[in-house]
């Protein structure tokens, strides 16, 4: 049977840590912990569960997880954030691909938990991810941070049923602080690779986003959190356009 490294970064991820490793421990032969310097009870809840734990700084999410990547023992490699652990079902799937892996990639969908309601809509689901790969054939890459693994070479990857969970926003006041440094952030990657925003942009891009994401995407659906949600979607597309305007003109954000 193939060996299988499973390789987390986290900082102060104490309150999801643990859920993360127990769901990947009967298929991980290694379990790779990639932190920068948590302050809280990370460490100590992921070395008693017989995680590697290796500390190094944050420089992006992209460069992490492709530091803890490359760090990675074995030839089979699955890649998780903290706050996301395997379902049954996907578990289930992957046990079987591991007696055998005939696909150096492969992909399956994420279902996001926002403050106890399970996501389906919103442009939030399937959101069909590649985070089961053989090394060196992908490389995490996209745009912090929005970080996307993407296969090296030109081939195709297998689909895992079952879902990736992922336990997001425990608060709507946790989503906004979230979208707030997110947005920073994307606006700073933007403007480094010469992307500009305008007047236009910004007024527009929130405006499309709501309305994709709540009436095309069946955000309605979801009821009031499907709202709240499409809203702060829309918020994210305000926030970073806003700000990649205001490095344009030479201001701090």
């Amino acid at each position: 049977m193939n060996k299988l490294t499973v390789a987390i970064i986290t900082y102060n991820e104490e309150n999801n840590i643990e859920r993360c490793i127990t769901s990947v421990k009967e298929i991980a032969d290694e379990v790779l912990v990639v932190d920068s310097f948590s302050t809280d009870k990370t460490e100590e809840i992921a070395t008693r569960l017989g995680a590697r734990f290796v500390k190094n700084p944050f420089a992006g999410h992209i460069e992490q997880k492709n530091f803890a990547l490359d760090l990675s023992t074995h030839d089979y490699v699955l890649s998780l954030d903290a706050d996301e652990a395997l379902s049954p079902e996907l578990l289930t799937q992957i046990k079987i691909v591991k007696k055998n892996f005939n696909m150096n990639g492969y992909r399956f969908n994420r279902l996001t938990n926002y403050n106890g309601h399970w996501v389906r809509h919103c442009g939030w689901y399937p959101d069909t991810k590649l985070r089961l790969i053989k090394k060196g054939k992908a490389r995490w890459g996209g745009e912090n941070p929005h970080d996307i693994l993407q296969m090296t070479v030109n081939e195709g990857t297998g689909f895992l049923n079952g879902d990736l969970l992922h336990y997001s926003y425990d608060s709507i006041t946790a989503h906004v602080t979230q979208t707030n440094k997110f947005t920073t952030i994307a606006a700073h990657a933007a403007f480094k690779q010469g992307k500009r925003s305008s007047v236009f942009k910004i007024v527009t891009r929130p405006v499309f986003k709501f309305f994709r994401d709540y009436f095309i995407k069946g955000g309605f659906l979801d009821g009031r959190y499907g709202f709240i949600i499409c809203c702060i979607n829309s918020l994210y597309a305000l926030l970073k356009y806003s700000k990649l305007h205001e490095l344009q003109l030479g201001k701090k954000i």
